[in-house]
């Protein structure tokens, strides 16, 4: 068994799709659009072969987006290294992202930051 993939509503489908892309290497498929549903994604697939879907509609009400919410924690990608994870982070910061707890070893032994998308999403960076 294996995550088949994350979904994230947002407001801006292109400025997150860009973000996942631009910082963490997802490459995005064509654009789905359905009129009917008035809904629009796309997926973004990673070098390891991992998938997350960004997804919008217009107008995307607050009662949709706090139900999206719920349930999400964090998405976590690795980056090999702690070196890479104060690289990342530190670029990250530097770009205009918000630092949610900075580079450090957990509890229970991961070296791991954290930042906020640009809807505010948590994206756990780790060794």
């Amino acid at each position: 068994m294996h995550i088949e993939h994350v979904a994230i509503w947002t407001n801006d489908l292109e400025r997150l799709t860009n973000f996942y892309e631009k910082y963490f290497g997802g490459k995005r498929n064509k654009k789905y659009i359905n009129t009917q549903k008035e809904f629009e994604s796309y997926f973004l697939i990673f070098d390891d072969g991992s998938r997350l879907e960004i997804m919008t509609k217009p107008l995307l009400g607050n009662r949709i987006k706090e139900q999206a919410m719920i349930g999400l924690a964090h998405i976590a990608f690795s980056v090999g290294s702690r070196e890479g994870v104060i690289k990342l982070t530190d670029l990250l910061v530097s770009d205009g992202y918000k630092l949610a707890s900075p580079p450090r070893t957990t509890g229970d032994g991961y070296f791991e930051s954290a930042v906020l998308d640009p809807d505010g999403n948590i994206v756990e960076i780790s060794a």
